[in-house]
């Protein structure tokens, strides 16, 4: 027979409270969820207010931000401006004798440039391109351009439909050289 233990098993022990823990937890768990769930507000009018002030305090935290990054901007634009702005002190003492030459120098710079402003009278008529006279033919619409840069010759009929047996017989007959050019011993019976 096995042994009696004068004592409980000790992981047998162990297993029963990790389960009644486990179940202890799992009982205040559902009791906050059944709380909360008493407690919650399902007005959807103050849902709407709270979202509307959700909403207008992320606004306002967004145009916080955009004030603030555009005054660093502007604070970095004036230390840049500050910077490239700086005159070099002015001379210390200017005679009239260079004052005068000055005077002069800058009086002469104009004249020259008065003289340099030409009119339309001064320039030259430049030649019209469009109206030049080109050697060769002349085209004064479509039709002429197209017979001037066509290679083929005039007098090819412009409408053949209207005269079709004449130009059938045209190329039979031009036809028929051709053949008879090709295949000397043939014999050819035109209709």
């Amino acid at each position: 027979m096995p042994k009696k233990f004068a004592t409980e098993n000790t992981k047998a022990v162990a297993a029963r409270e990790r389960k009644k823990q486990a179940k202890d937890e799992a009982t205040v768990k559902k009791q906050k969820e059944i709380d909360e769930a008493y407690w919650k507000d399902n007005d959807k009018q103050i849902q709407k207010k709270q979202q509307k002030k959700e909403a207008e305090e992320k606004k306002r935290q967004e145009a916080l931000l955009r004030k603030a990054e555009a005054k660093a901007l502007l604070e970095k634009e004036m230390d840049e401006v500050s910077k490239k702005s700086f005159k070099p002190p002015p001379p210390s003492k200017i005679t009239r004798a260079q004052i005068s030459a000055r005077v002069v120098t800058e009086h002469k710079v104009k004249e020259k440039e008065e003289k340099k402003i030409e009119t339309h009278l001064d320039v030259p008529l430049v030649e019209n391109i469009n109206r030049l006279q080109i050697e060769g033919e002349e085209a004064r619409n479509i039709d002429e351009a197209i017979s001037i840069l066509s290679s083929k010759p005039e007098d090819i009929d412009k409408h053949p439909e209207k005269r079709m047996k004449a130009a059938y017989n045209a190329f039979e007959e031009r036809r028929l050289k051709e053949l008879k050019l090709e295949h000397p011993s043939a014999t050819f019976i035109s209709a």
